[in-house]
């Protein structure tokens, strides 16, 4: 199968022989099913804790750290307990993985916003300190949202055809940011190299506010960045948007095009989700997934996220891994194909 037809199947892609990241991926979907299957859904009372920690794999300023802010807020309205926000940025969201995995308390308490790098794309490429399916458990999605390709103003671009004619123009001198090697901003950019064929340098960052920083200090060229950063940046001409990375136009950028627009099948969408240690009970899990959703539907938290360009996605626990998994799958096949390596 061409890479192109491959790219465009979307989920069809499961169904390819799997590697032991997949097949491990697709048995814990299996088992969260069966784990459902055999508990009520009627979650337990949430445990008594009297601080709970949302850890956060990138800096403070960036779209997850902004997004885990406003949950904590209203879980900690909703619970009456103090929950609080820990950012450990570094290695493109692996070293909050990591934690979360061998490290955080399994009592519960401390759960992660994990990140579509570490938890589907990182395990392809780089050997890793922890098993993203053995060592952590599913929670609920929490925000998926397409980025917005945005470059500096002083790129002498105005359009996305404009910037592939340059970049193809000046192959290897035109670079982009992103939030870590193998986080979702540098997958959009490397799944973009592969359908365009085109040479473009990724420059990566320990998150979106540093990568954004450089992005406006024109220190790097372009960037596949959350609409809610951006648009200060393009509201003030400093910044000039390109295209989008969904299969379907924002509803607030209406005559921006998506990159499938020119490449049909490029689908590269951002989401962070709530993981915890594979140890923590299954009961408190559980309890987690009560309060998130509430919190992910309350009307507040929804106008919140959605300012932010972040529409919340809240789901069952056997939801996300399933998604994880058809993740897994698509990233996996990207990652061979371009032959990526670790940093």
């Amino acid at each position: 199968m061409k890479k192109r037809q491959f790219l465009s199947s979307g989920l069809g892609m499961v169904a390819m022989a799997m590697t032991p990241v997949l097949a491990r991926a697709q048995a814990s979907a299996q088992n969260q099913r069966q784990s459902q299957a055999r508990n009520p859904t009627q979650a337990p009372a949430f445990p008594p804790f009297k601080t709970a920690t949302i850890v956060v794999g990138f800096a403070a300023g960036g779209a997850s750290d902004a997004a885990a802010r406003i949950i904590a807020k209203k879980l900690s309205d909703d619970l009456g307990i103090s929950v609080v926000v820990e950012n450990k940025p570094g290695a493109g969201g692996n070293i909050a993985h990591q934690y979360a995995a061998h490290q955080s308390p399994t009592d519960g308490s401390s759960i992660l916003f994990g990140s579509v790098g570490p938890l589907a794309i990182a395990p392809h490429f780089m050997p890793l300190q922890y098993d993203p399916v053995k060592d952590l458990a599913p929670i609920t999605m929490g925000v998926n949202f397409p980025n917005v390709l945005v470059v500096n103003s002083g790129v002498p671009v105005k359009t996305f055809a404009e910037f592939m004619a340059y970049a193809k123009a000046n192959p290897g001198k035109v670079d982009f940011a992103s939030t870590g090697h193998g986080s979702a901003s540098h997958m959009a950019g490397e799944l973009l190299i592969d359908m365009a064929k085109v040479d473009i340098v990724h420059i990566p960052y320990k998150g979106g506010a540093p990568a954004f920083q450089d992005l406006m200090g024109g220190r790097v060229a372009a960037y596949f960045s959350t609409l809610a950063t951006a648009q200060p940046g393009i509201d003030a001409g400093k910044l000039v948007p390109l295209a989008t990375t969904g299969l379907k136009r924002m509803a607030a950028l209406p005559n921006l095009p998506t990159i499938a627009e020119t490449y049909p099948g490029y689908n590269a969408t951002n989401w962070y989700a709530f993981v915890a240690s594979s140890k923590v009970p299954v009961a408190v899990l559980d309890a987690w997934n009560a309060a998130l959703v509430k919190v992910l539907k309350s009307p507040d938290v929804v106008a919140s996220l959605d300012k932010h360009g972040l529409p919340p996605a809240p789901g069952s626990r056997q939801e996300l891994a399933d998604e994880i998994a058809r993740e897994s799958a698509m990233w996996g096949r990207v990652i061979r194909d371009r032959n990526i390596k670790p940093a």
